[in-house]
């Protein structure tokens, strides 16, 4: 398949973020080149076929070569109008473009054959690329369902957002994690896609325990300022629940 200045936060926000760091090992980049698929509903499982049979063993090559580091196909299970997405991971935006040209290179007859098929199930799509900014996104596998949240944000003060999850939600999600709730959590920042500035995403081994999770994080966000803070610089969003149909590592 081809692949197609003074701080405006509240004041003990300013405190916990504070004007210097700690020095700590940078950890490794991430860049994400997601797809997000408008598929015939009455078709869509031909194009998970088409999938397993043209992207996987080319997704696949493309990690054991260290061309990627990660990829994965999704599912809709609820939300907006994507039925399907796809990623792949690598370490730079170039090196996301290098992959996809050399992913693509190949093309026999029986290939053009399944693309043209793909296409006529899923006619348009949508291109992201994104930046791990927090998370354990990219270093270890997700898990079977994964809850994704798009953010439209005020560009002006994204950085102030990406500091919220960073200092303030993302302990919380560490815990989860390291609970046994969670299996991955990550914040992502837009660098090349429509309207949507920020990804939130979490996955855990099945739906229920996803959504028990979620359950337990906006809980834990109720008397937090935090949330109410990124709520105000991101008002509006959309949710997905995926399904991880295929993934590697």
């Amino acid at each position: 398949m081809k692949r197609i200045g003074a701080c405006g936060l509240p004041a003990f926000l300013c405190l916990l973020f504070g004007t210097t760091a700690i020095a700590q090992d940078k950890p490794a980049e991430v860049y994400i080149y997601s797809t997000y698929h408008y598929c015939d509903f009455a078709d869509q499982d031909r194009a998970d076929e088409i999938f397993e049979q043209l992207q996987k063993p080319a997704s696949e090559a493309a990690i054991k070569d260290g061309t990627i580091s990660s990829y994965g196909w999704l599912a809709h299970q609820t939300g907006g109008k994507w039925r399907r997405a796809d990623y792949f991971t690598a370490g730079s935006v170039q090196g996301l473009l290098d992959a996809q040209k050399k992913m693509n290179s190949a093309e026999d007859a029986k290939t053009k054959k399944l693309n043209a098929e793909f296409g006529g199930i899923c006619s348009s799509h949508e291109d992201y690329i994104w930046r791990r900014v927090a998370g354990n996104i990219g270093t270890t596998a997700r898990g079977g369902a994964a809850f994704s949240t798009y953010y439209v944000c005020d560009q002006g003060r994204e950085s102030q957002a990406d500091a919220l999850v960073t200092t303030a939600i993302g302990p919380i999600l560490d815990k989860l994690v390291a609970d046994g709730k969670l299996m991955t959590w990550g914040w992502n920042e837009h660098i090349v896609g429509s309207d949507y500035r920020r990804l939130s995403t979490i996955s855990a081994v099945d739906v229920k325990t996803l959504l028990e999770a979620r359950d337990a994080l906006v809980a834990a966000l109720e008397d937090n300022p935090a949330g109410d803070a990124l709520t105000d610089i991101c008002p509006s969003h959309a949710d997905y629940i995926w399904e991880i149909r295929s993934q590697a590592p």
